[in-house]
């Protein structure tokens, strides 16, 4: 049934297989989770297997008129597992890109799988709602996690919050941003999860919060798979956000309207920025004046004295020429009063 890759195998001998454009997981212990899937989502008992799915172009053109549900039952159907004891999550991300982490501690251990897009659909909590999935374009940040100790009910969705968190900070250790405001993503607007626990162990355990070790565990599995899966899929790492590009990306100006006003020379205004935007210098003074700006939107510096303090960072500073204008140009857009 399974003739594609067997890429992994957990200490319980939980099976994980490579099937092109699906991540399958085959239970060879008695499992209980939940899963925010819609085939078999909520808590279960007596699922046997959890599987994370590419979605194809084509495939996304299906969904636009059918059930989503339906849809994975097919899947499961296609590839000659019962979709009665299955539950699956689906997303743009491929499944080669996979990240795959396994953390112990004594006789506890838990993996997490996680597959990640975050270039087009990351977002803020609370950010503007925008239901819109427009030609497959959105990314997602699904994560399935085994644990081998035996979780009620309430320790799973304790673990839930947990692996949530976690997730928010592998994003904002990658400082990667919302499209849809200001601010930094804390996930993307179809994040996926499902955990599960053995129900055949004796080793019960009742806490999976941050001062748990079972917590503890968790959030360091999520947070490396997730920024496995993010380098794999979109190619973000730490080295490739130390730019000051970058991180001006992050704000709403049109650059076009930036470079129209300029007086001097584009091109070699151009060439001298491409060398100094990723000089660790610069990227620093950007990072101070960004923070001014953050501060001042969440109420925590006045304008007044962040433009002030920003002003002379910059002046003081800064020797790059076209960092330098580029820098003016966000704090009188952002801090002038």
């Amino acid at each position: 049934m399974y003739s594609n890759r067997l890429i992994f195998k957990t200490s319980l001998d939980d099976e994980v297989f490579y099937l092109k454009d699906t991540i399958f997981v085959k239970f060879n212990v008695n499992r209980n989770g939940i899963s925010t899937s819609k085939l078999n989502g909520g808590f279960s008992k007596n699922l046997k297997s959890v599987f994370n799915h590419h979605l194809s172009q084509e495939n996304i053109d299906y969904l636009t008129n059918h059930d989503v549900c339906e849809y994975l039952i097919g899947h499961c159907n296609s590839l000659g597992f019962d979709s009665k004891y299955s539950t699956g999550l689906i997303t743009l991300a491929y499944m080669h890109n996979v990240g795959i982490v396994t953390k112990s501690y004594k006789n506890l251990e838990v993996t997490a799988l996680t597959t990640a897009g975050v270039r087009t659909n990351a977002s803020k909590a609370g950010d503007p709602a925008s239901y819109h999935e427009e030609n497959g374009k959105f990314g997602t940040i699904n994560t399935i996690i085994l644990i081998n100790a035996h979780l009620c009910e309430e320790t799973l969705l304790d673990a839930v919050m947990t692996a949530t968190e976690a997730k928010t900070v592998a994003l904002n250790d990658l400082k990667i941003p919302s499209q849809y405001s200001n601010g930094f993503a804390t996930g993307t607007g179809t994040d996926g999860i499902a955990i599960f626990s053995s129900s055949d162990s004796n080793y019960k355990l009742t806490n999976a919060g941050k001062h748990s070790k079972l917590g503890e565990l968790i959030g360091n599995c999520v947070i490396e798979s997730v920024k496995q899966a993010i380098k794999k899929q979109v190619w973000i790492y730490p080295k490739s956000q130390s730019n000051v590009l970058i991180r001006l990306n992050r704000y709403g100006l049109d650059i076009n309207e930036f470079y129209e006003e300029l007086d001097c020379d584009k091109d070699r205004f151009i060439r001298i920025l491409q060398k100094d935007m990723t000089n660790q210098e610069n990227v620093a003074i950007t990072t101070s004046v960004l923070n001014l700006i953050d501060e001042t939107d969440l109420g925590l510096i006045d304008k007044k004295s962040a433009f002030s303090l920003a002003n002379k960072i910059v002046n003081e500073n800064c020797d790059s020429f076209p960092v330098k204008k580029l820098l003016e140009y966000w704090i009188v857009h952002f801090l002038a009063v």
